[in-house]
């Protein structure tokens, strides 16, 4: 190992949307300057949207920057063979202060060939909802895809989807194809793959600060679309305490859910694989193998490299999510 990597926190993202709020600056400190703070993008390698350390000597660095220098003592020699100096997962946290659009997003052979870019397949993890917040996930029933064109031209698709009351602690996963939305009133964590293609297919008929409404992809949307019923995405999971317990395991990431009551160890030494620590519930304190820990708080997100053999846990009742690929 070249140096000492650590426990890394990144500035946050922050993404003005017509359809934001103000929640993340109230609920997790996030230092906006928009009453339409829609997102805080935690961890990115996108483009133009690079992730930069602020946190310890290696501040002011860009993810990009440490992929070039640490390489796999940062994400783990598979994922580095995999994805190079390409960080393979988008962190966000997401307020809706209104509905979100009805859209979707390609898979990864439609992203490549149209937009050279990952698919996207993401997960949802419910940290606060207002009473009677709900999801768009899916249709009702399976439509054939006339009557799909059918509704989107009569401005009557809201109609035919399927709606999911949700509550703190549920989460949801959203593959490629499945037509959804969040609805207003709902706070999330969203892991998602490296991607921001999105096809947008109906928007309440909202207008942007010049008037205009918003961009459709109406075409796009209808090649990628699965038409089928689709009302199983919620994931039933059993969180235990003081131990990680796996929400989901797809080819794109891994998320366990990890509640901790004084104090706890995860090992990692057969992991090979970065891991990502997401503060959905309370407070707690990290620290690595190395000694050094930090303090990750609800709305706040660390980096544990791949070169950490454990890390140690204390808090009196956090929730954290843990992500990895």
């Amino acid at each position: 190992m070249k140096k000492d990597l650590y426990l890394l926190k990144f500035e946050p993202i922050l993404k003005e949307k017509v359809w934001g709020g103000n929640k993340l600056e109230k609920l997790f400190n996030k230092r906006s300057v928009s009453s339409k703070t829609g997102e805080s993008w935690e961890i990115s390698d996108l483009e133009d949207n690079t992730s930069v350390v602020t946190n310890g000597p290696l501040a002011g660095k860009s993810i990009q920057e440490l992929l070039e220098e640490f390489k796999e003592d940062l994400v783990g020699e598979k994922v580095f063979k995999t994805f190079g100096i390409k960080f393979p997962l988008l962190i966000k946290y997401i307020d809706a202060a209104e509905n979100l659009s009805i859209q979707l997003h390609p898979n990864d052979v439609i992203a490549k060939e149209k937009h050279n870019s990952f698919g996207k397949t993401e997960m949802w993890y419910i940290m606060q909802a207002d009473e009677g917040a709900e999801l768009i996930l899916g249709f009702k029933e399976p439509i054939s895809k006339s009557k799909y064109v059918e509704l989107v031209e009569k401005n009557e698709l809201p109609d035919a989807l399927n709606r999911v009351k949700v509550s703190v602690g549920d989460a949801f996963i959203i593959p490629p194809g499945l037509i959804h939305a969040i609805g207003e009133g709902v706070v999330l964590a969203e892991i998602q793959q490296t991607s921001d293609v999105t096809y947008r297919i109906y928007d309440w008929d909202r207008e942007e600060e010049n008037g205009e409404k918003r961009e459709l992809h109406t075409a796009l949307a209808l090649e990628a679309i699965d038409l089928s019923s689709n009302n199983g995405h919620k994931i039933s999971y059993q969180a235990k305490q003081n131990c990680a317990s796996e929400i989901i395991s797809t080819n794109y990431f891994i998320t366990n859910i990890v509640e901790v009551k004084d104090e706890i160890t995860i090992n990692y030494s057969e992991k090979d694989c970065f891991i990502v620590l997401m503060g959905v519930e309370g407070e707690a304190t990290i620290r690595m193998d190395s000694g050094k820990y930090e303090v990750l708080k609800q709305g706040e997100t660390l980096l544990v490299p791949a070169s950490a053999c454990k890390i140690d846990i204390k808090s009196k009742g956090a929730k954290i999510l843990e992500v990895s690929v």
